[in-house]
């Protein structure tokens, strides 16, 4: 089957942040009495909004967050970002063979259009991302796993959901291209395949995604 757009997830497809954010998300829930590991982040937050964490914390403890929680939380991912984060390795090349056979793409994240905008700069990515081919969950406001973001990014790019692709790294982004009713393939670089359930295919290193995409053609 051909496909008319590939949607980018952001956060472990585009930039190399998971191993980041989820350190130090771990680290703050902990120092707040909510002890969490790295393990335990990844498990229950990756490819999530921050409103899970609110919603989970509450749901586990009956505690709330403290009302400064999303920011002192995004001051301090973004620090980190400014100091360490990299693109994940190969995406410029995958993003240049798009750009060169005419193949619409976008991102779509469930992170904010600030968290996005950051990583992209200290990475580079901003040349191959402008604003109008950004999407948040910002933009609908809730993210993954409900499918309204690629929904919105579909419907703002003019591709009907059958006709898109989504690139991703969480179980909570596979189930969202399922329930938005469009397909998958699974980047394991950080999640096993068994925990991508509903992904089309899947692949390890991003050298191997253009051989994946090999059937789609751009737009006419």
């Amino acid at each position: 089957m051909d496909y008319d757009l590939v949607i980018f997830d952001n956060d472990g497809v585009l930039v190399d942040s998971e191993p980041v954010a989820n350190t130090i998300l771990a680290g703050y829930l902990t120092e707040l009495g909510h002890p969490t590991s790295y393990e335990d982040s990844l498990r229950d937050y990756m490819g999530s909004a921050v409103h899970r964490v609110h919603d989970l914390v509450l749901e586990r403890t009956g505690q709330t967050l403290p009302a400064d929680f999303d920011e002192t939380l995004h001051m301090r991912v973004f620090a980190a970002f400014e100091r360490e984060l990299v693109p994940v390795e190969g995406v410029v090349d995958v993003l240049a063979q798009l750009a060169a056979d005419g193949v619409p793409y976008c991102v779509a994240s469930s992170g904010s259009h600030e968290r996005i905008r950051v990583g992209h700069r200290k990475t580079g990515l901003d040349a191959w991302f402008p604003d109008e081919i950004v999407f948040s969950a910002d933009d609908v406001g809730r993210g993954k796993p409900a499918p309204d973001l690629f929904l919105h990014a579909a419907q703002r790019m003019g591709v009907a959901p059958a006709r898109c692709i989504v690139i991703e790294d969480s179980a909570l982004g596979v189930r969202a291209a399922v329930a938005a009713g469009m397909d998958s393939y699974g980047f394991t670089a950080m999640t096993p395949a068994d925990k991508l359930i509903g992904a089309k295919g899947y692949f390890q290193k991003m050298t191997e995604l253009p051989v994946l995409l090999k059937s789609i053609k751009g737009s006419e």
